[in-house]
């Protein structure tokens, strides 16, 4: 059975920093693309980060130069360090398991991935 739990989320200041990290628990890590959303009350899940069981990363634009995800495979864990946080990164952020296994591409939408952590909470003060 797959289970992801985060946790690094928390309250900032507008342009501190956060590390989200994401444990995994079972044998599947290794072989596949892990991805980070985000969800802000009243507005749909979207992506922010992805990266591919053999290293590519892919962002969503908005955090793009400030964001930065990557992974220990030997400790099943992903991490999303967050920088020059803004108030409209504010939201729970899940990490979520793509359901293809070696997927040859980074995928972006949230229906590609078929497990998902509980969330955890990052709140961004101005």
């Amino acid at each position: 059975q797959v289970q992801l739990v985060e946790s690094g989320g928390g309250l900032v200041q507008a342009g501190e920093s956060l590390r989200l990290s994401c444990a995994a628990s079972g044998r599947f890590f290794t072989s596949y693309t892990m991805g980070w959303f985000r969800q802000a009350p009243g507005k749909e899940r979207e992506f922010v980060a992805a990266i591919k069981w053999n290293g590519p990363t892919s962002y969503t634009d908005s955090v793009k130069g400030r964001f930065t995800v990557s992974r220990d495979n030997a400790k099943n864990t992903v991490y999303l360090q967050m920088n020059s946080l803004k108030p409209e990164d504010a939201a729970i952020y899940y990490c979520a398991v793509d359901s293809v296994r070696r997927s040859a591409v980074l995928p972006t939408a949230p229906l590609r991935y078929n497990y998902w952590g509980q969330g955890t909470q990052v709140t961004v003060s101005s």
